[in-house]
């Protein structure tokens, strides 16, 4: 088609979007660029001059767009407190097709979709099915579809048709990855798979939910220390009082503590 243009928020530039944009249309009024996993163009994984120079060249362009273009970014889970993002929010008309922050999210999606679709899950195949396509909505309804087409004629949904038809996504094993290194209390195997999370582009107030999850599911001894450095950690992402990623790691670090040990009195 002459006047769409479609491109992957990892595999495109913004110069390539505001390329697109400022062409004409061809015998119709607009032309329509569209940007999928657009959060990978919005929100990097790496900074670099390069890379800074991108975001300047983008803010203006949603200043300023081009008159005669609609440009759609489809994206997943967005950092809020980022300034692209407040412009886009400004700027922009917004859509939310259902955000997904947290498992309970997750649960509450399923369960609706499956009584919209008329199909029945087992409550511990709706727990199967987001362990193994993780939050991103995406995923998400492919997994649904994919699971709900595999066992199309049963009456009820197993644990068993998700695990044959949908297969764990890389992240989902980092998820886990992160969550059994610090109940091994094994900091450096907790910060390599922190790192390989937000390199491959999640949302640190994600990443965050995740790591309260894998607190909650601590020893009790440690548990008290963790929810601690978890609501520090949280005040500190939500008023920008340091850089996300050190942020993340520093709370690692701490989940990774062994428990004080206690030591008796010696009474006299």
């Amino acid at each position: 088609m002459f006047n769409v243009d479609g491109f992957y928020g990892a595999n495109v530039t913004a110069a390539q979007v505001i390329d697109a944009a400022n062409t004409h249309p061809m015998m119709v009024p607009r032309r329509v660029v569209v940007v999928l996993e657009a959060e990978k163009l919005l929100i990097p994984k790496r900074e670099s001059k390069a890379v800074d120079e991108d975001q300047e060249r983008l803010s203006a362009f949603i200043k300023s767009p081009a008159p005669h273009s609609t440009v759609v970014f489809v994206c997943g889970a967005l950092d809020r407190r980022r300034n692209i993002v407040k412009l886009l929010l400004k700027e922009a008309h917004v859509v939310d097709c259902g955000t997904i922050e947290d498992g309970a999210d997750a649960e509450r999606w399923v369960k609706a979709r499956a009584a919209r679709e008329r199909v029945t899950f087992e409550a511990a195949a709706v727990r199967a099915l987001i362990e193994r396509a993780g939050l991103d909505i995406v995923r998400l309804r492919a997994a649904f579809d994919r699971v709900v087409l595999y066992a199309l004629g049963q009456a009820t949904i197993t644990v068993a048709d998700v695990r044959e038809s949908v297969p764990p996504g890389p992240e989902t094993a980092a998820d886990f990855g992160i969550a059994n290194a610090i109940r091994d209390n094994d900091a450096a195997v907790a910060l390599t798979q922190l790192a390989a999370a937000l390199d491959s582009g999640a949302v640190p107030v994600m990443v965050l939910g995740q790591l309260r999850v894998a607190a909650e599911r601590l020893p009790k001894p440690r548990v008290r220390a963790a929810v601690d450095a978890l609501f520090r950690t949280d005040l500190a992402l939500k008023s920008s009082g340091g850089d996300p990623r050190i942020l993340l790691e520093r709370l690692v670090v701490e989940l990774c503590a062994e428990a004080p040990r206690r030591v008796p009195y010696a009474g006299r």
